[in-house]
């Protein structure tokens, strides 16, 4: 194997690792034709959730949604911009179908602008996602 081949094949290796020893999910992400960039998340019991990123008048509009298909639970929502707090609330699921979303428009930094949203509901399940973009 020539050099270069083998050189991007660890370069690329080792960027999928640090991706999954992050936490930012590789597989299920899939942009749309809007150039809109949706994850499927992971949550510890039966609920769902789910992050989209898209660009928005030069700012990026983040979209956290879980659907416990449960209304009036209580969750403590985190959401993270390059590893610091950008927002904490405290959201409570709505009918009818029992989810909650979190949005919030961050400025857009140079280069890739990594997300984690996790949200905590108050009987311990966890719900995370997260995304670069």
């Amino acid at each position: 194997m020539k050099k270069s081949v083998l050189g991007t094949l660890l370069a690329f290796a080792a960027l999928a690792l640090l991706l999954v020893s992050a936490g930012i999910p590789t597989a299920g992400a899939a942009t749309t034709k809007d150039g809109d960039l949706r994850v499927a998340g992971k949550c510890t019991r039966a609920s769902t959730s789910k992050l989209k990123l898209s660009r928005e008048n030069g700012r990026i509009e983040v979209e956290f949604e879980v659907d416990q298909n449960r209304v009036g639970t209580r969750w403590t929502v985190t959401l993270r911009r390059n590893g610091n707090v950008a927002r904490r609330v405290t959201r409570v699921t709505k009918a009818p179908s029992g989810s909650f979303e979190l949005r919030a428009v961050t400025p857009d930094g140079p280069g890739a602008d990594t997300f984690r949203a996790e949200a905590v509901s108050t009987s311990g399940e966890r719900c995370r996602a997260g995304a670069s973009f």
